[in-house]
């Protein structure tokens, strides 16, 4: 890959490397942030009544419930 830079490079294309920890880029860090604190029913759950609420948080990702990038 390294000796093919140049020549990417001469056609525009470049490299660009991301940092070993960088949840801010994960999409999956960016959905569980998204479910956790702004589209969750503020309750307390556990057991089957936790795993449903998780379930209905991701059957309505994309419908119900979206991601602006902004």
């Amino acid at each position: 890959m390294r000796e093919r830079q140049a020549e990417w490079a001469s056609k525009g294309l470049h490299l660009l490397y991301l940092p070993p920890y960088c949840p801010e880029l994960n999409a999956i860090e960016i959905l569980w942030k998204q479910a956790k604190y702004f589209w969750r029913r503020f309750l307390t759950l556990a057991g089957t009544a936790l795993r449903d609420e998780v379930a209905a948080l991701m059957r309505g990702f994309g419908t119900d419930y979206t991601i602006a990038f902004r």
